[in-house]
């Protein structure tokens, strides 16, 4: 957790200074963002802690001494499997409800964090708007701490009822006032461009050093009651995604019925002409009794009802493949929208999993320290979990892109990792002196 804490503050911590937030709101920000490093860090320190318990047994001898007593693997372990499943319910209802709601409430925090003064971030010639009323840009960036811009534009809205005006100049210098309630520019060389208010006179001043100070004064951070914007996949309680996952299931059925009656309807007045070409393109049986059924609709017709009849058909085919076509985009991005809540269900429930499925793991590993010693094991360890963690992340994105199933996705890691546990935990009960991989490979 300190380790994950460290990188979060590394990663956000320039983000976060200078903007005269509370200490009351530091705290909160990462007491939510511990939800999510929970989720990370309980299935890497229990694999650590039964890599612990069991390599102690195994370098003591104890575990020898109990399976000369007859003490089988099972009497010995089944107390760290109920643990385990203990664990993966309480990840799991960690996972699905609480880490959603710390995702909603950071989510809002961060919202209003980032509405009190905004930091100046200028890129190069691109104007800067994050200051209400003014409009900043630059050609130039000094790329060490000067602060010094290059080519600097600033427009000024005229705020209050002042008038707007324009400042431009060759060089700049960004800082601050002493309270911090402004932010200053010190232009260098450049002129200043504006209409006198009450008046329809035009000033243009020329300067050497002229002092700009833009208000900050409304930019200060107020935390707002509330939400923290819509709930994504992200924010929303897997029973939440459940309901919707079968509200879009039942609203796609119903489009499809109506839209089913509704190509009926239209269909049923076309000129059978087309249905008995379409019958003799086909090559079916059915083509006599479409040419008998065109033969008899445009029987008695003079040539401009016929056309005015292969012109309506034509209409009316155009229309039902249009819509089908849109009918066909909104299913399939619907598809899409079912399969993210159903990835990320899967995901949170998998990983709550990983806790008894890595008991698999760690106990067959942590047994075998005394054979291959501690460097070899604690790799395989690392390199497990990486794999379990890299084959749950590219599954979720493959997921989401339709190339795999949600199902397959996310249990992809617990079913490979599962497995190989179960096998190694099986020849471990059976002879813990077979000659397993561990040992050939220490012995290379």
């Amino acid at each position: 957790m300190f380790l994950l804490l460290l990188q979060f503050l590394i990663r956000y911590l320039p983000e976060l200074a200078g903007r005269g937030l509370p200490a009351g709101a530091l705290v909160e920000l990462v007491a939510y963002s511990l939800a999510y490093m929970v989720t990370l860090a309980v299935p890497m320190a229990w694999l650590i802690a039964l890599l612990a318990a069991f390599g102690g047994l195994a370098e003591s001898r104890a575990y020898a001494v109990v399976r000369s007593a007859g003490v089988s693997l099972a009497s010995l372990a089944w107390p760290v499997v109920i643990a385990g499943a203990v664990l993966a319910g309480g990840m799991g209802y960690f996972n699905n409800v609480l880490l959603p709601e710390a995702n909603y409430r950071m989510a809002g925090l961060w919202r209003d964090i980032r509405l009190a003064r905004p930091a100046f971030e200028l890129e190069p010639g691109v104007y800067y708007t994050g200051l209400e009323g003014y409009a900043v840009r630059a050609e130039a960036i000094a790329t060490d701490s000067s602060g010094w811009l290059d080519g600097v534009t600033v427009f000024d809205e005229g705020r209050a009822g002042g008038a707007p005006a324009l400042a431009i100049a060759a060089r700049a210098r960004v800082g601050t006032d002493a309270g911090g309630r402004r932010l200053v520019l010190h232009l260098v060389d450049g002129e200043l461009h504006r209409r006198v208010p009450g008046g329809e006179r035009y000033e243009r001043l020329a300067f050497r050093r002229h002092r700009l100070a833009l208000d900050l004064s409304g930019l200060g951070f107020e935390r707002r009651e509330g939400d923290g914007g819509l709930r994504g996949d992200r924010t929303m309680r897997s029973s939440a995604m459940l309901a919707i996952v079968d509200s879009i299931e039942a609203d796609l059925n119903a489009r499809s019925d109506t839209l089913a009656t509704h190509f009926a309807w239209m269909a049923r007045d076309v000129p059978a002409d087309t249905t008995e070409q379409a019958g003799a393109r086909a090559g079916s049986s059915a083509a006599p009794a479409a040419r008998d059924s065109g033969r008899a609709a445009l029987r008695g017709l003079d040539a401009p009802a016929r056309a005015a009849a292969y012109a309506l058909a034509h209409a009316r085919a155009r229309t039902l493949r249009q819509e089908s076509s849109s009918a066909s985009s909104f299913a399939r991005w619907e598809r899409q929208r079912i399969d993210r809540y159903l990835v990320e269900v899967y995901k949170k429930n998998s990983i709550a999993l990983a806790c008894l499925v890595l008991v698999f793991i760690g106990i067959p590993l942590g047994l075998a320290v005394s054979r291959a010693g501690v460097g070899l094991v604690a790799t395989m360890a690392v390199g497990t979990f990486l794999f379990y963690w890299v084959t749950i992340v590219q599954g979720e994105k493959l997921a989401d892109r339709g190339l795999l199933s949600p199902e397959a996705g996310t249990w992809a890691a617990n079913v490979i990792v599962g497995l190989l546990g179960a096998y190694l935990t099986l020849r471990e009960a059976r002879d813990p002196a077979w000659r397993d991989p561990l040992r050939a490979a220490r012995r290379r």
